[in-house]
């Protein structure tokens, strides 16, 4: 008997019909001789919509009272698919994250686990039963608050309870069949991937790519957990996320991974320029201490070739649009301290990303990728590489253009039917 987790997205459980659709599926699992532990995201909207009605109370809502709140809408997922598989002859027990044992540190809204002791989980399989996890939620270490993990955050408790409990391997069951060459909502021709490597996949995810998130992969490739993403709409074949192309005892085949793995885009950033600042040593260090005094992630970060005549340079760098308001006021309170001119914050921004192993030892990869976006009449705005990446920034206008003609040009485009999103959302 193998144990399985499997993780079912808000898409999957947005009604009545979408849960005892996913409880029949887990019972089929449970049929199979599995052991097995779900973890369920909020149904549908609920997040949002809970979101929005703390804004409407509260302009700046606490963020201990915003995390109680928002984890009640995976305890409405758990216990109503706890029902729904009792319906189906099958006994099911639902467990809040910190009846889980998901524990973590004390920041409100964006929390990371720290370890995870689910001995209660362990209890309820034994005798039989198949364990309902919430996921995104936890419980902070030292005050024993309820927190939730950001964003991801119910892709990540999977993995990490699948690591916790030595699963065979974490499925993640959303409205796609897979993770594809590019988004199937942008790019109807997108192709869906067998299998990818954790490297490449964190790229993708790094860049934009929603159906997995950076989070997850990470946890995943550090305790070497297999990660299945497939479809709860269909009984197809997914992706197989992990080290190896073959992993024999799950039955996938062995297959021979492109030098391109996909395009990745993401309109959720901003880019802030540091104008006029002094071209010295030390100076970029304070910026970005004042940024990540204020617990802001950076992405892509460039300076300017200095003015000989001033002796003054430009540094831009992207972040996330919800951290623009909050990275300018730490920024303004440096300035005096700083020396800069001004600041500029545009939020119009897009991120395009082309992803692969190989790509360093290829010649005409990078070339071809430009290329593409000048038949598309795509102007650049930033530029950062690694081995496996080439990121650009762009205007937000052009975005789905630039990702299909950069698809189109590697050839990624498939044959086939046209890749479906059964629930609308790609999540």
């Amino acid at each position: 008997m193998g144990l399985v987790v499997q993780k079912y997205g808000g898409s999957s459980v947005a009604d009545a019909e979408g849960i005892k659709r996913v409880a029949k599926r887990i019972v089929d699992a449970k049929k199979n001789g599995n052991q097995v532990v779900v973890v369920v995201s909020a149904m549908g909207d609920t997040t949002d919509e809970l979101i929005d009605l703390a804004e409407q109370v509260s302009p700046i809502p606490a963020g201990r009272e915003f995390d109680m709140l928002l984890t009640a809408g995976e305890r409405i997922s758990m216990a109503l698919l706890a029902m729904a598989i009792k319906n189906l002859g099958h006994e099911a027990q639902s467990f809040t994250g910190s009846q889980a044992g998901v524990i973590t540190d004390s920041v409100h809204n964006k929390a990371r686990i720290i370890d995870v002791t689910p001995g209660r989980i362990k209890e309820s399989l034994d005798d039989g039963n198949i364990a309902i996890v919430a996921g995104f939620q936890g419980v902070s270490q030292d005050k024993k608050d309820i927190t939730t993990l950001g964003r991801g955050g119910s892709d990540t408790t999977a993995v990490a309870l699948a690591a916790a409990l030595d699963a065979e391997v974490c499925e993640i069951y959303t409205d796609v069949d897979g993770v594809f060459t590019a988004d199937p909502r942008v790019v109807k021709k997108a192709r869906k991937i067998d299998w990818i490597s954790f490297e490449d996949m964190l790229e993708l995810a790094s860049s934009g790519s929603k159906v997995l998130l950076h989070r997850c992969v990470e946890y995943a490739r550090r305790y070497n957990i297999p990660i299945h993403v497939r479809s709860s709409f269909s009984g197809l074949q997914g992706t197989w996320v992990s080290n190896e192309p073959l992993v024999k005892k799950q039955g996938a085949e062995s297959v021979e991974q492109a030098i391109i793995s996909g395009v990745a885009h993401d309109t959720s950033e901003a880019k802030v320029t540091v104008v006029g600042v002094p071209d010295k040593p030390g100076e970029a260090a304070k910026i970005f201490r004042a940024v990540a005094d204020a617990e802001i992630n950076l992405d892509m970060i460039v300076q300017n070739v200095s003015a000989a005549s001033t002796g003054l340079t430009d540094i831009s760098f992207t972040l996330p649009k919800t951290e623009g308001r909050k990275a300018i006021d730490a920024l303004e309170k440096q300035k005096a301290n700083v020396g800069f001119e001004s600041l500029r914050y545009d939020d119009q921004i897009a991120k395009i990303s082309l992803v692969g192993a190989g790509m360093k030892t290829n010649p005409g990869v990078t070339a071809g990728f430009f290329e593409a976006l000048t038949d598309a009449g795509v102007n650049i705005e930033l530029i950062s590489t690694s081995e496996i990446r080439i990121s650009v920034v762009t205007r937000a206008d052009d975005v789905n253009e630039a990702v299909r003609a950069v698809h189109s040009a590697f050839g990624l485009d498939s044959d086939s039917d046209e890749a479906v999103v059964y629930g609308g959302t790609g999540r």
